[in-house]
């Protein structure tokens, strides 16, 4: 029988703990080349402790305290969850800001793509029609009205990509005019006019609902109401909704995708279920892509504040001003006041999933998750639901959870999503290309048709991080031009639209 080599990955020289590389875990007594014997069972992605820690010792990992041992903890053995103690965030009025701006990186040139230009300067990845809502009332409608749009007209009009219904929960039964309703007001109105769909979406609103079609896009669409008097039923209200659709889908069959400087790329970055190899692997890969996007002129936007807060400490040193850094703490500190509302705090983030993958709390997490954002300077910060402006690294706030990130990362403009996992998701959006990328070479073997990128190699020393973020460069160049597709398009996974809303419910 082969014997296999026992390996753990160890991320930094300060670290006292590992975790364990071997796909089915190692038994108790493996013995390591460096001397190290364990003395219990470890699964896969879980910690071993590289050396004796005492009662309140800090339990290091990425060179960073991520908790304090809640008793003794022997050498060799199994650093399980509840023997590590929970550490206080980093105090936001104690953060060093714009401190230690990275020096700009040689630009890349000469990198394109084919895209989708529009009138207000965007560039799409999609020539797409979409079919906005002012209110959830009207979802089932216009749902049937796109599967009968997508089986009786579209075939006319091959130049169009899709059809793709922007429905929601949305729009009455709400405090419209609360501070809170801004979010998924402007939410909204930004997805409508998304690169991917020209710009100019068509709107179909009910009539009676809080949230009208002209505070939701202020006048810049097409809009079917189905209330009007000349809807004699349900038929016609399809009818009305179809003739629309056809219009604009003349319209937009004449568009033509031409070259395009990489530079017009707004590429988003998420995880969702997450493992101990995420911070190792795949977001280590996808953040030297995202320095290779910087390079060249593109804007890459990351998110999800529960899981950068713990990390805010690395991030807000590298802002490009103290503007931005005061931004990226502005963001913080409302989402901090958000959860005490609510009598939780970032504690509530790590989901069973992740405890199951190896991260014992959400600093390991957050440790992990922001080797996404790569090494460069962050230029700029905005709000839930707003548009990224800047080019380069950009922190857009959003909360963690998947399709709530993925929606407001929609309405920033993003053209392009890279989602990492470790362990596993079928998640994917209709309106732009999904790219995953597994941190576990196991979970590509156990996917092969759901998994875009395997950088479970990284941990074994197949590729490099180099390697693996290359490949994850050139794969969005030619998803952007129409080049190929990812697993999540393949299948037809597109997960619906989940908006933040803040604000109360009436």
């Amino acid at each position: 029988m082969e014997t296999v080599e026992p390996l753990y990955v160890r991320v930094h020289q300060r670290d006292n703990v590992a975790i364990v590389a071997n796909p089915e875990g190692l038994p108790a007594g493996t013995s390591f080349p460096c001397g190290l014997e364990l003395t219990e069972a470890v699964p896969q992605a879980h910690k071993l402790a590289l050396c004796d820690l005492a009662p309140g010792a800090a339990i290091v990992r990425y060179g960073e305290v991520i908790g304090h041992a809640q008793g003794s903890i022997a050498r060799g053995s199994w650093v399980r969850e509840e023997m590590v103690s929970l550490p206080p965030a980093p105090a936001l009025d104690q953060l060093p800001l714009a401190t230690s701006v990275p020096a700009p990186l040689p630009p890349l040139e000469g990198y394109t793509f084919e895209g989708f230009g529009n009138p207000d300067g965007t560039v799409g990845t999609r020539n797409l029609l979409g079919i906005a809502t002012t209110v959830q009332c009207v979802a089932p409608t216009v749902e049937h009205a796109v599967r009968r749009i997508q089986a009786e007209i579209l075939p006319h009009y091959p130049g169009v990509d899709g059809v793709v219904a922007i429905t929601h929960t949305y729009g009455c039964g709400v405090a419209i005019d609360a501070p809170g309703a801004a979010i998924p007001i402007r939410t909204l109105r930004n997805i409508g006019l998304h690169p991917n769909l020209g710009g100019e979406p068509l709107v179909v609103s009910l009539g009676c609902e809080k949230l009208q079609p002209s505070r939701m896009l202020e006048g810049r669409a097409d809009v079917v109401r189905l209330q009007d008097e000349e809807h004699r039923g349900f038929a016609e209200m399809v009818a009305a909704i179809m003739r629309a659709a056809e219009k604009r889908l003349a319209g937009l069959s004449q568009r033509r995708r031409r070259t395009f400087p990489a530079s017009e790329l707004v590429v988003g970055l998420q995880c969702g279920g997450s493992d101990a190899f995420s911070g190792v692997t795949a977001n280590p890969a996808v953040g030297y892509a995202a320095d290779l996007l910087v390079r060249a002129g593109a804007t890459v936007m990351f998110s999800e504040v529960t899981e950068v807060r713990d990390a805010v400490h690395l991030l807000t040193p590298r802002a490009v001003n103290l503007d931005v850094a005061r931004a990226l703490v502005r963001e913080m500190a409302w989402y901090d006041d958000y959860l005490g509302r609510g009598s939780a705090d970032r504690s509530a983030n790590t989901t069973p999933g992740n405890k199951r993958g190896g991260l014992a709390n959400i600093v390991e997490k957050a440790l992990g998750s922001v080797a996404k954002a790569g090494t460069t300077a962050l230029m700029a910060v905005t709000a839930p639901g707003e548009r990224v402006r800047a080019k380069g690294l950009v922190f857009a706030a959003t909360p963690a959870g998947d399709f709530v990130c993925g929606t407001l990362q929609l309405a920033a403009g993003m053209n392009l999503h890279v989602f990492t996992t470790g362990e596993g998701t079928p998640y994917g959006l209709a309106m732009v290309p999904v790219v995953k990328v597994s941190s576990r070479t196991a979970l590509a073997e156990r996917w092969p048709d759901l998994i875009d990128v395997d950088a479970g190699r990284i941990a074994t020393g197949a590729a490099s991080i180099e390697e693996v973020g290359c490949e994850i460069f050139r794969l969005l160049l030619e998803l952007a031009s129409g080049r190929g597709e990812t697993w999540a398009d393949h299948w037809g996974l597109h997960n619906a639209l989940a908006l933040f809303n803040p604000g109360p419910v009436t």
